[in-house]
């Protein structure tokens, strides 16, 4: 190897740091598990940032204060309170990090605050042009309360939005419910998160479920062979069961009011104050094989006229370039991370699979808009109703365009 050579190699960024993003209400439980996990080896070089310092009980570790923000904890753990942007936080610790100035840490894990909505992290981790070179989303955690969760979805559409966009729900206070009614609520909770995200591997806290292997193993990325397990990061097969099927007719049988105005019925029985009505997940398959140019219109139109609605859309798409070799997709909202070429198919379902997580906005409307893209069959129209519901019409209804 030349000197040229070792110089280009030298100059080119490490392979990026896996990142996992945990999220939960408030009093949901999420001090309790990154306690847990902190004890575990798994997680003795990761690097952990927390939104405020005095939120976690780290009384019983040893903690040496470096430099202000930063700390340094006796399992050999780092951690820094974000007192200022997310992204200069990033920037700060992968500075040291290069510099030697701090023990090379082998993943991120990053907790929000109770009330957050968990986009903005998102954004900055698949959007900031450094950042999403440096690092790669390796899964959502969504902490929910056994106890009040019901509740707490009930009336906050910050707690929908985190159990929405998860890869893993871990229920926390399991133990509590010892009654036949708690049962049975409990049940009910498992049966609603269930419907809101079907694809999230569910976890119970208090038998033993939610140790850093089930958590930090969501598939999307693998620090240790450096590609993405795609089948289980989709877990497509999910929105195949029925009973998950069920849901989406039930939520496609009902109109929606975004400004919760609904009215109790023996044909609307949801709760006014039950944002998941508006939310609902479902995957889009197919076999057409559009061009690159052509998928990246899709989703630029897409995202333009409905992303505040794209809540999570992740997906191996085949393209006609190269239909061996699929790319996968990942976004949040408007915000999308930039395709990933694999070398192969995942496994042998050589079709396309998008997940999608939307707010006010029907399955129905996703499969038409791609159908007009990849030439695929669509209903005939009487004249006037094709021009209210064109997805390209800018006067179509938000039924349409969210």
């Amino acid at each position: 190897m030349t000197d040229s050579e070792k110089d280009i190699l030298s100059r080119r960024p490490p392979p990026p740091i896996p990142l996992t993003i945990l999220t939960g209400f408030l009093g949901a439980g999420k001090t309790t598990l990154l306690n847990n996990l902190l004890r575990d080896p798994a997680l003795s070089d990761t690097l952990v940032i927390i939104n405020e310092f005095g939120e976690i009980g780290l009384d019983h570790l040893f903690v040496e204060k470096v430099d202000g923000d930063m700390i340094v904890m006796s399992s050999g753990c780092l951690c820094c309170s974000i007192r200022g942007d997310l992204v200069a936080t990033l920037e700060d610790v992968l500075r040291r990090r290069d510099n030697n100035r701090i023990t090379p840490f082998r993943r991120v894990l990053i907790e929000t605050t109770g009330l957050a909505d968990p986009a903005p992290v998102l954004h900055t981790v698949m959007f900031h042009p450094y950042l999403m070179l440096r690092f790669r989303l390796e899964g959502v955690v969504t902490v929910v309360d056994a106890v009040n969760g019901d509740a707490t979805l009930d009336a906050h559409e910050e707690a929908v939005k985190q159990a929405a966009v998860a890869d893993r729900l871990v229920l926390t206070k399991t133990d509590l419910l010892t009654t036949p009614a708690q049962v049975d609520s409990l049940a009910g909770l498992r049966a609603r998160l269930a419907k809101l995200n079907p694809a999230a591997r569910m976890l119970d806290a208090a038998k033993g479920e939610a140790v850093a292997e089930a958590l930090l193993d969501a598939g999307l990325y693998d620090p240790d062979r450096k590609t993405p397990d795609v089948r289980k990061w989709l877990n497509a097969e999910a929105f195949e069961d029925p009973y998950a099927h069920h849901h989406h007719d039930h939520h496609h049988g009902h109109a929606h009011h975004p400004h919760g105005d609904e009215k109790h019925s023996a044909q609307n029985p949801h709760d006014v104050n039950r944002h998941d009505a508006r939310i609902r997940a479902f995957c889009l398959r197919s076999d057409a094989r559009p061009s690159p140019q052509t998928f990246e219109m899709f989703l630029t139109l897409l995202r333009e006229t409905n992303g505040p609605s794209l809540l999570r859309v992740k997906g191996i798409v085949g393209l006609s370039d190269d239909p061996s070799r699929p790319i996968v997709i990942h976004g949040v909202q408007h915000v999308f991370h930039p395709p990933v070429r694999l070398d192969q198919w995942p496994d042998a379902d050589h079709s396309t699979r998008i997940v999608f997580i939307v707010r006010d906005l029907d399955q129905a409307f996703i499969e038409k808009f791609w159908a007009l893209f990849t030439g695929g069959p669509a209903i005939d129209q009487p004249d006037a109703a094709a021009l209210v519901d064109n997805p390209l019409n800018p006067k179509a209804s938000r039924g349409l365009l969210g």
